[in-house]
């Protein structure tokens, strides 16, 4: 099987400080990935290597087996490689649903400042995104007005209207209250294995990487140190003490 995702000796310092220590790392198709480390580890600078924000010095990564080093952000969405963000990137001033329409009309290259919106776009295709991720009630709402916890669910729900293979997420529950994290949580991973999207999330709590990952590699000063099952790295006495801090 080919990987998804597949980086070969990638490195890249920020002057004396080494963010990712050539790594080489797969990532196959079906896999529900959680990449722990303590905050400066690494982790985002891989993700923003392998989306395109960010350029090694050295390696290569490749996407679905085509080489995507140094190319666009935009580029690398359209070869099906999804984000969504800790801080979600919406729309604030449109609605939920006119949110999943624009994504969908970037899909299609269809956006026009000459026809409306909602004509651009399946509008069935639409609501079935919205109905996926629980957003169907709040279609009319401004993104604005959402709890954090809809924010993550319509960052999620742009993402999936723009059909990826993989979605990467950085931080999905973070500044979402204890109670609503669980099913945050349940209701994402629903909605990826229902569209058949392979997933991979950074995260800091260790229940929620417990609960819905079936792989966890964890990062120390640029390097994956263990990766393997969330029984086998969580139970890692060096990941126990110097990431988890037990």
């Amino acid at each position: 099987m080919q990987p998804l995702i597949k980086t070969t000796d990638l490195y890249l310092a920020f002057g004396g400080v080494v963010a990712a220590d050539h790594i080489n790392f797969e990532l196959y198709p079906g896999e529900r990935l959680a990449v722990i480390g303590q905050n400066g580890a690494g982790k985002t600078t891989f993700v923003n290597i392998c989306t395109g924000y960010l350029k090694p010095s050295q390696g290569v990564v490749y996407f679905d087996g085509t080489d995507v080093t140094g190319m666009t952000p935009r580029k690398i969405v359209r070869l099906g490689l999804g984000r969504s963000f800790q801080l979600p990137q919406l729309f604030t001033e449109h609605t939920v649903k006119q949110c999943i329409q624009i994504a969908t009309a970037r899909l299609n290259k269809d956006l026009s400042w000459f026809r409306p919106l909602a004509n651009t776009v399946d509008g069935k295709k639409v609501d079935e995104t919205l109905t996926l991720v629980g957003l169907m009630e709040d279609a009319n709402e401004l993104a604005s007005d959402l709890p954090e916890g809809k924010r993550k669910l319509l960052d999620v729900a742009m993402a999936l209207a723009l059909e990826p293979k993989l979605l990467i997420m950085d931080e999905p529950t973070s500044g979402v209250a204890s109670e609503d994290k669980h099913p945050l949580m349940k209701t994402i991973m629903n909605a990826l294995d229902e569209r058949k999207v392979t997933s991979w999330f950074v995260e800091h709590d260790v229940d929620i990487v417990q609960n819905y990952a079936t792989r966890v590699a964890a990062w120390i000063a640029g390097a994956v140190v263990a990766d393997g099952t969330p029984e086998e790295v969580l139970n890692d006495p060096i990941i126990k003490s110097e990431v988890l801090g037990t």
